[in-house]
């Protein structure tokens, strides 16, 4: 079983930015492609961004593209998600995610881990 800690979340302010981080315990974390899901407040979650084993594939919601960038250290078996411009009304729970196929996580059904999630909450 892989464990996957997020830390990073907390209050910040509509324009402000944060950095999420996500460690796994596996020794196979380099293989595995790796994605952050959000669920906001009385929303169903959703697909944010996704890196796939080699780091060299990235993909992105349409909500987040050009503001958030997803990356990965797998000498630290860590995957991060900066986040920018936060908007108003952005606040949920960020949910690390991973995929032993290594590629293709786009969506819940992608998912063979998650983690618990780390709040984000977006003040105006």
């Amino acid at each position: 079983q892989v464990q996957l800690v997020e830390s990073g979340g907390g209050l910040v302010e509509a324009g402000g930015s944060l950095r999420l981080s996500c460690a796994a315990s596996s020794r196979s974390f380099k293989g595995y492609a790796m994605g952050w899901f959000r669920q906001a407040p009385g929303k169903e979650r959703e697909y944010v961004a996704s890196i796939a084993r080699t780091g060299l594939s990235t993909a992105y919601a349409d909500s987040v593209k050009g503001r958030f960038t997803i990356s990965r250290d797998d000498a630290k078996n860590t995957v991060f998600l900066q986040m920018n411009s936060l908007k108003p009304g952005g606040t949920a729970v960020y949910y690390c995610a991973a995929n032993r196929r290594g590629y293709g996580l786009g969506a819940e059904s992608d998912v063979d881990y998650w983690g618990k999630g780390t709040l984000v909450t977006v003040s105006s």
